[in-house]
């Protein structure tokens, strides 16, 4: 399919290779230093060759002998580059005079995307108004070839850095290391083609000989652009800066249609009828933006694109071992095939479920909660149980005798046993527990000490921490370390759930109240988050009293200038109700309270709140926030918003 036959350099990996600035998809401008091939450490390492470039041997046994040269050695993969140099001193794999060296200088800087500052609504335009223009998915790629042909038209000969596979070059590498390998080239581009994502160009090593190898031999790239006919992937070369305003138009185009290939486009589009497809193209637009700006947490964004990319490889391993069948298949390749199918199928199903639920899910695609609601114990009784690895008389002086005690050194076991009413008191240590996830009857999780010395930790392997769908749960005097699941670190799904004096150390987002359910949080802090720290489902409810809600928002990505996200968010159709008092919220990478607001009901009010600065984080009309704030059921009272990176107050009206 048309996103399978583009052969360029994986994504991540190139992204890599500048430390410095960065652009979407690849397109990236490399440092002025080329890098070192014999004593390589990394792709971007300022070093340069002191091993001598050995002389051109003519043929194919020049070629083998030269990619048997460009290999990592051994040294410099376990140790560090001062270690390697010295090893390459001392056995040089080939040596000649040094006058018979020949450098490549290093690589110029490649023209920057525009894309990177585009507002979604501007990706929406491009791709949507002017590219595909209302066509059917089975069109798009015609869509785009037209799109492409008219842009390369404006000029037809420029200068370009092919980056490609060093797998064409290299026998052995660290892909750590070299992500890609980089050449400067003169670009002639052809005639109109089939398909935009196979289109071809002529290429020839352009002057000076360019590259983020240092020692490269231009005598083994002269080989290799020659067993290609000079022809290469245009899509595998990126426009150099320096060049006229024309070749920026390319640049543009040539990265519309990467991106389109590499995030919009499913090789299932045109198999399926699909009325508009402008506006799912939309959709993954939408998609795309809110994994960049942290509105998804980084996890779960994390989770699709690796997902995306595993579904891309399995289908190029069918369509290749497909190939590689002579005649007709035996038993073996029929089922292997068989096997391979229903994979792609099943990642196929899943990229779906994840594109039509927009990421929102918080964990996998079914109900977490499947433990039934125990309720009371039949005998009437709630007992008290003692999470600790040695239990002591100490523990239990302050309970009063009548109380029925059963002693736990493990907190998943506690939680098992627990019944409503029954409470859970943890002594200082460090624990976790899955059953956290599965909180259906009413308890309450208490720590005795100092709520930094009583650590719940997630366990990585699963996707929630704390999830609570019980009419009334309350955990008091704890530390909540979020690792590696992709889940808020408290999700509230339905009922009522208190958190009092806790620490939240967030990786996902921070604390999500889902539509109708409740939340109290009081003298607690919460740091870390990758999206908001707290996060109002329309129809939600929360308190919040003196709080301490800081670096929240800690996403990194390329888009971060336009994230709102930061201490506290609310969706609001329909309004939540938020009650804030005394809370401290600051050092947040976003606004310390950003306000989402689709409806048309509220727009007129919020939009002229905005106009007057509510939005900005500097002087604010207080009236008029006042009057958005009313209409949105939002009190708040004595609450020190400060230090926050885009402002106080935010209100988005999209």
């Amino acid at each position: 399919m048309a996103s399978g036959a583009r052969a360029s350099a994986p994504e991540d990996s190139v992204r890599t290779v500048s430390p410095g600035r960065r652009g979407e998809k690849g397109v990236s401008a490399p440092t002025g230093d080329s890098v070192l091939v014999g004593t390589l450490k990394s792709a971007a390492s300022p070093v340069r060759s002191v091993v001598a470039s050995p002389r051109p041997v003519k043929g194919k046994a020049g070629r083998e002998a030269a990619r048997r040269r460009l290999q990592l050695l051994p040294a410099a993969q376990a140790e560090g580059t001062a270690t390697a140099t010295a090893t390459a001193e001392e056995e040089p794999l080939l040596s000649v005079p040094e006058e018979d060296e020949e450098e490549a200088q290093p690589l110029p800087p490649v023209c920057v995307s525009p894309m990177r500052g585009m507002w979604r609504d501007e990706k929406v335009a491009l791709y949507c108004d002017e590219v595909l223009q209302g066509c059917k998915a089975e069109d798009a790629d015609e869509a785009m070839s037209k799109y492409l042909s008219e842009k390369l038209k404006l000029k037809d000969k420029w200068f370009g850095v092919w980056k490609t596979n060093p797998e064409l070059f290299f026998v052995k590498y660290e892909e750590a290391s070299i992500p890609f390998v980089g050449i400067l080239v003169e670009v002639t581009c052809k005639p109109h083609q089939s398909s935009s994502s196979c289109f071809k160009v002529t290429v020839s090593v352009a002057e000076p000989f360019s590259s983020n190898i240092a020692n490269i031999p231009r005598d083994l790239v002269n080989e290799i652009l020659e067993e290609l006919e000079h022809s290469v992937p245009l899509l595998e070369v990126y426009p150099v800066e320096g060049q006229d305003s024309d070749i920026h138009d390319i640049a543009l185009a040539l990265e519309v249609v990467r991106f389109f290939y590499d995030f919009l486009w499913r090789d299932w589009d045109d198999e399926e009828s699909c009325e508009n497809y402008t506006a799912l193209i939309e959709e993954r637009i939408n998609l795309w933006c809110d994994i960049q700006d942290g509105t998804i947490p980084g996890p779960i964004a994390q989770r699709f694109k690796k997902t995306l990319e595993k579904y891309k490889n399995k289908r190029v391993e069918l369509i290749e071992y497909q190939s590689n069948i002579k005649e007709d298949p035996s038993a073996e390749e029929a089922v292997e095939c068989w096997k391979k199918y229903y994979e792609i199928v099943m990642l196929c199903g899943l990229l779906k479920m994840w594109e039509d639920l927009r990421l929102r899910v918080h964990g996998p695609f079914f109900p977490r909660i499947l433990r039934r609601r125990k309720g009371k114990r039949d005998f009437g009784k709630t007992i008290t149980h003692i999470v600790a690895k040695v239990m002591t008389t100490d523990m239990v002086k302050d309970l009063s005798s009548d109380t029925l005690l059963q002693q736990h050194d493990d907190l998943d076991l506690a939680l098992d046993s627990c019944y409503s009413g029954d409470t859970v008191v943890i002594f200082p240590g460090e624990y976790q527990a899955v059953n956290l996830a599965l909180l259906t009857d009413d308890i309450i999780i208490k720590g005795v000490g100092k709520r930094e010395e009583i650590m719940i930790t997630s366990e990585p392997s699963h996707d929630s921490f704390v999830v609570s769908k019980a009419d009334n749960v309350k955990l008091m005097h704890l530390s909540l370390i979020q690792q590696g699941t992709v889940d808020g670190i408290v999700v509230v799904e339905s009922g009522h759930m208190t958190l009092e004096n806790c620490i939240l150390k967030c990786e996902g987002t921070g604390v999500c109240v889902l539509t109708g359910a409740a939340l109290t949080i009081t003298d607690s802090e919460i740091t870390g988050a990758q999206g908001a720290g707290v996060e109002l489902y329309p129809g939600s409810i929360a308190i919040l009293e003196r709080n301490e809600i800081h670096h929240c928002n800690n996403l990194r990505t390329s888009d971060n200038s336009k994230s709102t996200l930061g201490g506290v968010n609310m969706k609001v159709l329909p309004a939540p109700k938020l009650k804030m008092t005394n809370n401290h919220i600051y050092n947040n990478n976003g606004y310390g309270v950003s306000i989402l607001q689709p409806t048309e009901q509220f727009f007129i009010v919020a939009e002229e709140a905005l106009n007057k600065g509510a939005a900005s984080g500097d002087k604010k009309d207080d009236s008029m926030l006042s009057r958005v704030m009313q209409n949105l059921n939002l009190e708040m009272n004595n609450n020190k918003i400060e230090a926050n990176l885009k402002g106080d107050i935010r209100i988005v009206t999209s």
